[in-house]
């Protein structure tokens, strides 16, 4: 089964996502060590806080170039696929550049509460397999900000105003809610993510 790493760059649930992985049979390491992404077949970006403070930690540990320049399958967790985009609104800070467009906050409307917590039905918007088989299921979300429905977008959620659930560009893969809260379909969406190849 396939090595995960784990990149270390300043998130949080390194613990439940390894047991997630590792109830699926993979070995899973948490690093930022070149060596240890040379050997990994997959590559995943946690992420908790802030998009200013993810991207201050990529940076010192000089991993922005890194990860730009992977050829092998990512998959970027809430936070972490955040700063695949251009840019955030949250810190107003200019973050990897990989996926086209920017993160914006939630629109506010009325019954609507930001942050968006809790779980919500994810439609599918183009087939890819990292969605093979889990189309319209809940997941469970936490988060203020979010990247509008773009061609990229292999599926779309809805709060206050429709937003990006996940994205696929290239060999970058991102969702915006938890797979590793999110019970059975969560650990269906991770086990799709490793059956994807470079």
């Amino acid at each position: 089964m396939a090595d995960v790493l784990l990149l270390n760059s300043g998130g949080s649930n390194y613990t439940s996502l390894q047991s997630a992985f590792e109830r699926l049979g993979a070995t899973c390491l948490q690093s930022s060590e070149p060596a240890d992404m040379e050997r990994a077949s997959h590559i995943v970006l946690p992420g908790v806080g802030s998009a200013g403070s993810a991207m201050q930690a990529i940076r010192q540990q000089n991993l922005a170039e890194q990860i730009m320049a992977l050829q092998k399958p990512l998959l970027g967790i809430c936070l972490g696929m955040q700063v695949l985009y251009e840019s955030s609104d949250e810190s107003m800070i200019n973050c990897l550049g990989i996926i086209p467009g920017s993160i914006h906050k939630l629109s506010l409307a009325p019954g609507i509460r930001v942050p968006h917590m809790g779980w919500n039905n994810i439609t599918s918007t183009q087939p890819n397999p990292l969605l093979q088989g889990i189309e319209a299921q809940d997941f469970y979300f936490v988060h203020s900000y979010a990247a509008a429905i773009s061609p990229n977008s292999i599926a779309s959620c809805t709060h206050g105003s429709a937003f990006t659930a996940a994205v696929a560009y290239r060999n970058f893969y991102g969702v915006q809610f938890h797979p590793e809260r999110s019970g059975p379909q969560g650990q269906q969406l991770l086990a799709n993510f490793l059956s994807i190849r470079a």
